[in-house]
């Protein structure tokens, strides 16, 4: 055999060798998720309000699953809420950058704020996903800035708090100008990961990825965790498995305002609210053992 062919045949196989290589499965890692839903017995009327709690082990594979985090901002108008996302957010770095390697894929979603980030390569992954058509219309009423997925008065009561003047807690109100210009700098944002605040551009994502399994985490539950484009009602309208983590997300409650509990008990209000009408409820705890995530200032008393 003359050199030449020698090094035609070294090259076909090194190729070939590659090629198979390429197209090796990805290892998966099988999530183990303990869940939390509130289910009414049969027969049982919604207005009964007799819900029980129910809890579930779910398996989802690593490769088939997102993470979302919701509105996790720099700054807030929100004094009290901007102490508390500060907080929150390297318990919250901690669990992502855990998912990331797992195989997660991680969707970064600050809402009207990507354009901070418009020249990465996170934010160009969703800009640039192909479009796959969703199986229902989707949102397309804007409510602060993005597209809005409203509450679906045959699915959902109203919330069980009292949001209406915008769920201010702190003892001099605060004047609602928005601040925010990215996501809090203790949040990583890493080359695997995507940036978005679009119902479509979320969409295309998790289609091209094969992802029918969606966790949320980030803030405000009572409003943009529910509502935002990306968000919880979103995703189960187009038909993805979706969880919510409890102990990573807070709401917007005054709790000067009905049912005149304290802020923590009306963010527990909220999360049992998602579990009887939206989806169950995960713990942090899934992803990094020991406790779940606790806010310096929420009661110990379990009953707050």
């Amino acid at each position: 055999m003359t050199r030449l062919a020698v090094f035609i045949l070294m090259m076909f196989l090194a190729g070939f060798c590659a090629s198979c290589c390429a197209r090796a499965p990805t290892k998966t890692t099988m999530l183990e998720l303990h869940t939390r839903s509130m289910i009414l017995d049969p027969g049982v009327k919604k207005e009964s309000g007799d819900y029980k709690s129910v809890h579930e082990t779910l398996r989802w594979a690593s490769d088939k699953t997102a993470l979302i985090i919701c509105d996790m901002w720099d700054r807030h108008w929100c004094k009290g809420a901007e102490a508390r996302v500060a907080e929150m957010a390297p318990a919250m770095n901690r669990l992502i950058s855990t998912a990331r390697g797992l195989g997660i894929q991680i969707i970064h979603a600050p809402s009207t704020c990507v354009d901070f980030y418009k020249e990465t390569d996170q934010r160009h992954r969703a800009i640039e996903a192909v479009y796959a058509r969703p199986p229902v219309k989707l949102a397309a009423r804007e409510r602060w800035g993005t597209a809005w997925c409203w509450p679906q008065d045959e699915r959902e009561p109203g919330m069980p708090i009292d949001d209406s003047d915008m769920g201010c807690d702190c003892k001099e109100k605060c004047e609602i100008v928005p601040p925010w210009t990215r996501q809090i700098k203790t949040i990583d944002i890493r080359e695997p990961d995507a940036i978005t605040d679009n119902g479509q551009e979320t969409y295309n994502l998790l289609a091209g990825r094969d992802i029918d399994n969606v966790i949320l985490m980030g803030v405000h539950l009572n409003m943009c965790v529910l509502g935002r484009p990306f968000a919880i009602r979103q995703m189960v309208n187009v038909g993805k498995n979706v969880l919510l983590i409890r102990d990573m997300t807070d709401t917007m409650y005054n709790s000067r305002k009905k049912p005149f509990v304290n802020h923590f008990r009306g963010t527990d209000l909220v999360v049992e609210h998602v579990e009887k009408y939206w989806c169950p409820t995960i713990e942090s705890t899934d992803f990094m053992g020991g406790s779940a995530f606790r806010f310096k200032d929420d009661p110990l008393d379990e009953k707050k």
